[in-house]
C-alpha cells in the first residue's frame, strides 16, 4: 500500500511542479534566498512609511472576534483589535487596554483598570462599558460564538446568559475605566483567557447597525488595536492601515499590512519568489526538501494536534468500535515522517508536547506516558492494523462487509489532500471505501461546525498553555465540539478540573478525561504540529508564538 501511495504522491508532486512553472519559474533553495526586492513599499499618503505584504492563509470564514475559531482569522484579529491583556514575545501575559489588573484574595473577582483616554479607530471614546457589551455578546445565544461556553462558563450568570438573559452575566463597569468580572469558582489561568482574541471589545453601535456585514466593510470595521481596515476584497486581499488612535501607536512600525488571501500554495510561493510577499505561511509541500538549510525557511514547534473529527451523530460513527478501528488502521509514523516529510511528529495521544503539567517545567504529555502509557504505539503499526480488523469485525463489519461508503471532507492546502489520499488507502485495508470531498477552507470550517459532514480533517492550536484548552473541545456544550461527541463521565471530569483550586487535582482530572477520549475514540489524533513558513531575512523584529500567531506590528524591513 505504501509503495503505491509513494508512486501516487510522486505523480501528484510532478504535476504540482508543472503547475508551479505556469506562475513563474521554480527556484532552488539558493535562488529563493537570493536578492529579490523585499516585499515592502512606500505607503500611500505616509511619509517614509512601509507596507508589509504577507500571506497567512486564504479567505477566512470570519474576522468577527466573537465568531472566529481559526488561526488565520485570529492572526488578522490580533492586529486589528486589542483586549484587556495580551501576550508578549516571551509568551507572557502583559497589559493591553488594561494597564493593571488584580484578582481578589478568594480568586472570584477580577478587576481590570483601563488605560486613560482610550479610543476606537474612529476616534470615539472606548470605555469599560464596551467590554461589558462585548463579553455579553460572546455569551449571547443569538451570537452563537463557538468559544462562548469554553471562555465564559465560569463567569457568574453564564448559564442564564447563554439561555438568553445576557444581563445576568457577571461583568460590570463601575466607571468608564474599570471592568469587573465575577467568577463562580477560581480559575488559575483567567489572565490567559482575558488575553484571548475572542474577548476583545467591539463597538456596539456599529455591530448592531450593520449585522454580519460589519466585518467586511472598511467603514464599519471599527477596531481597538494597532490597525484598522481600508480594503476588503474577498478572495484577493484585506488591507490594514496603522491606527493613529491606538494607545501605543508610537511603537507600531508598518503603516500598512496587506493580507494576501491566497488559497493555492504554489501561487503564494511564486509571489514570494518574485519579491511580492515578505512572509508566506503556505509553502508547497513539494518544495520542503529543497528548502532545508535555507535561512528564509523556518520550522518551529507549536502547541497543537492535527486530528480527524468523526460526526458521532451519524451512523456508523456513532459506534466507538468503528471509530477505534479506523484510528488503529493509521500508520502515524508514516504519515508524519513520509507524507508530512518530518514537518510534523506522530501523535501518541491527544495532548502533545509543550503543554505544561502541575510541576513547574513538567510536560502533560510526559506525565501521560509515565502514568498511562501511550495510546498509539507508533512503532508497531502492523499489530495495530490487525487489531483494527478484529475490532471492525466485532462491530459487525468483518473485512468491511456491509460498511457503507464514507466521505472525508478537507481543504487542499499543505498536506491535507495527501493525508486524505493516504486514509483512502489505509482504510481500504479494512475493506472500506472512502471518497474525498475537497472544499475551500472557509467552507470546511463552516460545514464542520454545523455538522454537515461524515469525517473531516481537523486540528487545534492552543490559545493558552493549559491542556484543558484542547481536551475541553470535546465537552458536550462546547461550540468547537465539531464531532458532537457527548459523554457524561467525561463532562464531569472536565468540570471538576475547571473547578479545582489545587493545580495537581486540576491536571489529574484532565489526564483522566483525556483517557476517556482516547478509549472512546472520540476523535482521531494523527500528528503533532510544527509550523513551517518562509520569511525574508530582512523582515526583522517580528515573532511567532507557540499558539501559531505572527506578531508583525513591531517589525521592520531592513
Amino acid at each position: 500500500m505504501k509503495k503505491k501511495l509513494a508512486l501516487v504522491m510522486a505523480v501528484v508532486m510532478t504535476a504540482s511542479l508543472a503547475l508551479a512553472g505556469c506562475g513563474g519559474s521554480k527556484a532552488d533553495a539558493t535562488t529563493a534566498a537570493e536578492g529579490t526586492e523585499a516585499a515592502g513599499t512606500e505607503a500611500a499618503g505616509t511619509e517614509g512609511g512601509k507596507v508589509l505584504d504577507v500571506q497567512v492563509g486564504p479567505s477566512p470564514e470570519t474576522i468577527d472576534p466573537a465568531l472566529n475559531s481559526t488561526v488565520d482569522g485570529a492572526n488578522m484579529i490580533i492586529h486589528a483589535f486589542e483586549g484587556l491583556l495580551k501576550f508578549d514575545k516571551d509568551n507572557k501575559v502583559v497589559g493591553g487596554l488594561a494597564e493593571s489588573w488584580e484578582p481578589s484574595e478568594d480568586g472570584l473577582t477580577w478587576t481590570f483598570h483601563l488605560r486613560p483616554d482610550l479610543k476606537w479607530s474612529d476616534g470615539s471614546a472606548l470605555t469599560a462599558n464596551d467590554f461589558v457589551y462585548s463579553w455579553k455578546r460572546v455569551a449571547d445565544p443569538m451570537t452563537a460564538a463557538p468559544y462562548g461556553y469554553d471562555l465564559l462558563n465560569q463567569v457568574v450568570g453564564y448559564e442564564e446568559a447563554s439561555a438568553g438573559d445576557i444581563d445576568a452575566l457577571g461583568v460590570s463597569a463601575p466607571d468608564d475605566n474599570t471592568f469587573v468580572v465575577e467568577l463562580s469558582s477560581p480559575c488559575m489561568f483567567f489572565d490567559k483567557i482575558s488575553a484571548f482574541a475572542v474577548l476583545v471589545p467591539v463597538q456596539q453601535a456599529t455591530v448592531e447597525a450593520n449585522g454580519e456585514a460589519w466585518t467586511t466593510n472598511p467603514e464599519t470595521y471599527i477596531t481597538s488595536g494597532p490597525y484598522y481596515m481600508t480594503e476588503f476584497t474577498d478572495g484577493s486581499q484585506i488591507v490594514f492601515q496603522k491606527n493613529p488612535n491606538y494607545w501605543d501607536a508610537a511603537n507600531i512600525t508598518f503603516d500598512q499590512i496587506v493580507w494576501h488571501l491566497i488559497e493555492n500554495a504554489n501561487a503564494s510561493y511564486s509571489a514570494y519568489q518574485q519579491g511580492e510577499l515578505a512572509l508566506i505561511k503556505d509553502v508547497p509541500t513539494e518544495e520542503i526538501a529543497s528548502l532545508e538549510g535555507n535561512p528564509e525557511y523556518h520550522v518551529e514547534p507549536i502547541m497543537g494536534t492535527y486530528y480527524i473529527s468523526y460526526n458521532t451523530q451519524k451512523e456508523p460513527f456513532d459506534n466507538p468500535q468503528v471509530r477505534e478501528a479506523l484510528n488503529l488502521a493509521i500508520d502515524r509514523k508514516y504519515v508524519a515522517e513520509t507524507i508530512m516529510q518530518g514537518t510534523y511528529s506522530p501523535a501518541k495521544n491527544f495532548v502533545g508536547p509543550g503543554v505544561s503539567d502541575a510541576e513547574a517545567g513538567s510536560s502533560f504529555e510526559e506525565v501521560t506516558t509515565a502514568t498511562y502509557g501511550d495510546h498509539y504505539d507508533i512503532d508497531n503499526y502492523e499489530a495495530d492494523l490487525e487489531k483494527a480488523k478484529q475490532i471492525l469485525a466485532e462491530a459487525g463489519y468483518p473485512n468491511g462487509e456491509g460498511f457503507p461508503a464514507i466521505e472525508y471532507m478537507t481543504n487542499d492546502q499543505g498536506y491535507h489532500k495527501p493525508v486524505a489520499e493516504y486514509l483512502q488507502s489505509a482504510w481500504a485495508e479494512l475493506g472500506i471505501n472512502l471518497t474525498i470531498n475537497v472544499q475551500e477552507w472557509k467552507t470546511v470550517s463552516a460545514d464542520r461546525r454545523a455538522g454537515n459532514y461524515q469525517i473531516a480533517r481537523n486540528g487545534w492550536v492552543y490559545d493558552w498553555d493549559d491542556p484543558s484548552n484542547m481536551i475541553n473541545l470535546l465537552e458536550t456544550p462546547n461550540g468547537n465540539n465539531d464531532g458532537k461527541y457527548s459523554n457524561p463521565e467525561f463532562d464531569e471530569l472536565v468540570d471538576k478540573a475547571r473547578m479545582a483550586t489545587d493545580a495537581k487535582d486540576h491536571y489529574d482530572y484532565l489526564h483522566q478525561a483525556e483517557q476517556i477520549l482516547l478509549n472512546d475514540a472520540a476523535m482521531c489524533p494523527v500528528a503533532y504540529y510544527n509550523e513551517f513558513w518562509l520569511q525574508k531575512e530582512n523582515l526583522k523584529n517580528t515573532w511567532h508564538s507557540p499558539y501559531g500567531y505572527w506578531y508583525l506590528m513591531y517589525g521592520t524591513l531592513e
